[in-house]
């Protein structure tokens, strides 16, 4: 299969077996980038957990210190005076029923919900359109709440949620390529802190096996463990 010019050059600036600090890593990406877009900085961590099990299951949320450079769409299901509150927060589209109808109806241009505890009974029927999304909220997400303001703030803020795959992988946007060295190197921190801190009592042998970071269109660098303590 032919290779391209640009992936022929990153290829000589990665060296495939090595382990690199965050900060070698990211510059070597931000260096490697030649594409007309803005790439993203992506964290993948492979976890010693079997999510099969409930006791052992990783999901969180963490602020990043300086956001994820995305715009992110956010739609609160609420009532009454609570639709006016999370408009004024900033929210992108709030209401109950006229949105229980559009979601029934296929739409979701979204990146989040939130909601107050009154309609999950209502979005609980709609759990099979949500859930395969991921847009389904969680009062362990903070995406269930009566502060909807708070909510709605923190997610606009940088605010992102997280969970282990069924193989054990937690992968997760840290960023934009676009961002400085120094934040970007404080966003992956903070996401691997959070990671280190929600390891189950219950989870056996090594927590973490490996940790990858990678732009959408550029090589995956392994990076030392010695960045999270192990």
């Amino acid at each position: 299969m032919k290779v391209s010019k640009r992936v022929q050059a990153i290829q000589k600036k990665v060296d495939v077996k090595k382990e690199y600090s965050l900060e070698d890593a990211i510059k070597l990406l931000k260096e490697s980038t030649a594409v007309k877009f803005t790439e993203s900085l992506d964290c993948a961590i492979r976890l010693g957990v079997d999510p099969r099990h409930a006791d052992q299951m990783v999901r969180g949320t963490v602020s990043l210190p300086h956001g994820t450079g995305k715009e992110v769409k956010v739609l609160v299901v609420c009532k009454g005076p609570k639709i006016q509150e999370a408009l004024d927060a900033g929210a992108d589209y709030a209401g109950h029923e006229d949105y229980l109808e559009k979601i029934k109806s296929g739409w979701a241009d979204v990146d989040v919900v939130i909601a107050t505890p009154d309609v999950m009974a209502d979005l609980g029927r709609l759990g099979k359109i949500l859930g395969p999304k991921g847009l389904m909220p969680n009062p362990k997400s903070g995406t269930v709440t009566m502060d909807v303001a708070k909510a709605v703030k923190e997610v606009k803020a940088g605010k992102i949620e997280f969970r282990v795959e069924k193989a054990g992988i937690v992968h997760t946007s840290v960023g934009k390529l676009s961002f400085d060295e120094k934040a970007l190197v404080e966003n992956a921190r903070a996401f691997l802190a959070m990671i280190m801190k929600l390891k189950p009592s219950s989870a056996k042998g090594v927590y973490v096996k490996s940790i990858f970071l990678s732009s959408t269109m550029g090589p995956g660098l392994r990076i030392t463990k010695d960045e999270v303590g192990v």
